[in-house]
């Protein structure tokens, strides 16, 4: 199979991540729980993994919550600044991981920037959006559909400035991107474990600035008489068992990342995607692409995009159609009633990949008519 689905999650993992999950199921209990070597091996285990986390994203391992996904976290991020039926601003590529959490707690809603690829749109849009009266803004780094790399530096600077809290959802750029928690200063970061940064699915982490509510309450390992969760960070934030196994392989992931480099990682992977874009529309496919765009490229295919993935599948590529969970940013592009075709690259992708995929595409019937 050839896996250019990258958006959804890096696939396969490298050997070095799968020998570390097998590893810590093997030697690792339950941290907190108990002072034998298993469970201290645990302990020692999600300490790395914190560690590595903070090397990445610049910020102190206490500040690394261990989240079961980057949903996870955006619901913890949002529940603690957004009261029910507050006012929050957001930009018009938010995937359904924002705006689900934010319509359950009947939050109003303002749209900043629709335009794809246009720096000067969204900034303007954000700049009369975030005015007084604003509760919180909740932004991504880059859309999982089009690729479109926000101006986040500078959003994030225009909250600051105005004393407005704000969320930045890091799906599509940990790993690849810089994502600094001091130097952006969001009160929160989410980002997935099993996307850029390689980890198993079922990670995740939750970056904060400073304090946040609980979104789950139980057993923590400590102060255990107290019927409340603890005040500290991590520990507020992490009831019930970690998942060790996830949290080695997702510090053997990051400290992949690490030792390659984000922007050569970047570089690679937004090479074979411009390269993949031209040649789309040289076959004369609708294409969206443009300045500031990440290794995702959505097209139309001249067919049902569904039938087109499936078509494509038959043929052992593999890629993703349809909505993406993110139908606030398709309806800023004017695919709402069309969705695309997405083809994200990853780690490993190859040249030779996107060459197989293009003479795949030519199968469609546009060109067989």
């Amino acid at each position: 199979m050839i896996y250019l689905d990258n958006g959804a999650t890096s696939f396969p993992k490298p050997l070095s991540v799968r020998r570390a999950v097998a590893r810590a199921m093997a030697r690792c209990a339950n941290p907190g729980r108990g002072g034998y070597a298993a469970a201290m091996a645990a302990a020692r285990q999600v300490y790395r993994c914190r560690e590595a986390a903070g090397a990445l994203f610049d910020c102190r391992p206490e500040q690394v919550v261990l989240t079961a996904s980057c949903t996870h976290g955006l619901n913890i991020a949002i529940r603690t600044l957004v009261k029910p039926g507050g006012r929050v601003v957001v930009s018009g590529f938010e995937h359904n991981a924002v705006t689900r959490p934010l319509h359950a707690l009947g939050a109003e809603l303002q749209v900043a920037g629709q335009r794809l690829f246009d720096w000067t749109d969204t900034l303007e849009q954000f700049d009369k959006a975030l005015r007084p009266g604003v509760d919180a803004a909740v932004f991504t780094h880059v859309s999982n559909v089009f690729g479109y790399i926000l101006p986040v530096e500078q959003i994030g600077a225009m909250c600051r400035e105005r004393g407005i809290p704000f969320i930045l959802d890091a799906a599509q750029s940990a790993g690849t991107l810089p994502v600094k928690l001091e130097t952006l200063g969001a009160d929160f970061i989410a980002m997935p474990g099993h996307k850029g940064l390689l980890g198993p699915q079922g990670t995740g982490l939750l970056l904060c600035r400073a304090g946040a509510e609980p979104l789950l309450y139980g057993g923590t390992g400590s102060m255990s008489i107290a019927q409340t969760m603890p005040p500290e960070l991590p520990e507020r934030l992490e009831a019930g068992t970690l998942n060790v196994p996830g949290c080695a392989g997702l510090e053997t992931g990051i400290r992949q990342v690490l030792s390659a480099g984000e922007q050569a990682i970047f570089r690679r992977e937004h090479r074979l995607a411009m390269d993949c874009a031209g040649k789309l529309e040289k076959m004369g496919m609708q294409v969206y692409t443009g300045e500031h765009q990440a290794a995702t490229v959505s097209f139309l295919p001249g067919m049902d995009c569904e039938e087109a993935a499936a078509m494509l599948a038959k043929q052992g590529i593999a890629v993703r159609a349809g909505l993406h969970c993110a139908p606030l940013a398709h309806e800023s592009a004017g695919t709402l009633e069309t969705g695309t075709v997405r083809v994200s690259f990853g780690w490993d992708n190859t040249s030779a990949q996107t060459e197989a995929f293009l003479s795949a595409a030519t199968k469609f019937p546009r060109f067989r008519r």
